[in-house]
């Protein structure tokens, strides 16, 4: 069995680059999270401005998960969190990373190979997050520390929050510039001619064919 690796969060730049891509890690600590386009349009808004973002992620995490929250008596509960695709974010990502000198991102699906260049260049990794995982990724949660950027609906909003063992999350990419979504995807480029050989040999060889 793969040993997953106990990480506490702030982490430093040197075990960032000690995790290869495929290593299974659980986070404790602070993380911030967003599945919002528009909140990291108004992070670079803020970096263009030279303004303090409301909840510092300098050297931190940028976690791209939606939050269904509520609004309670007692301040902003978050219900659930679950990722969502962040090649959505691969234009805006590059800029984010080097100016808040990320150590891990995260979502579903990867990044493009500027990213990747990027979070080699910087010393961050991205964490691949299982999809459809929420319940096991929401009970990581044990509070919530600050909400950010309230005009947003709750899945935009820039969320700070306290986990422990979250995971087991998948290193995706790992700061030496090897990512396991293009190795996989390269592997199906491989192996599809021979998968549309078999399949018109059976097509072949079918009782419809005859």
């Amino acid at each position: 069995m793969t040993e997953t690796r106990q990480l506490t969060l702030p982490i430093d730049e040197p075990t960032i680059r000690s995790l290869n891509a495929g290593d299974f890690v659980e986070l404790t600590g602070e993380i911030v999270l967003t599945a919002g386009l528009p909140t990291h349009q108004r992070i670079l808004q803020y970096m263009k401005d030279g303004k303090p973002l409301p909840i510092d992620i300098t050297g931190g995490t940028l976690f791209h998960l939606g939050s269904y929250s509520q609004d309670t008596a007692s301040g902003f509960e978050v219900l659930y969190i679950n990722p969502t695709t962040s090649t959505r974010f691969n234009a805006v990502m590059p800029p984010i990373v080097r100016h808040y000198r990320l150590r891990m991102v995260g979502g579903k699906g990867g990044l493009d190979r500027a990213c990747v260049d990027t979070l080699k260049e910087v010393g961050c990794v991205y964490l691949s997050f299982l999809g459809g995982g929420s319940p096991l990724l929401s009970d990581a949660i044990k509070e919530v520390k600050a909400v950010a950027w309230e005009d947003f609906v709750s899945h935009y909003r820039l969320v700070k929050l306290r986990v422990e063992k979250l995971g087991p999350l998948v290193v995706g990419i790992d700061a030496k510039g090897n990512s396991t979504f293009e190795t996989l995807t390269e592997q199906a480029k491989q192996r599809m001619p021979d998968i549309l050989h078999d399949l018109e040999t059976e097509r072949a060889n079918s009782p419809s064919s005859r």
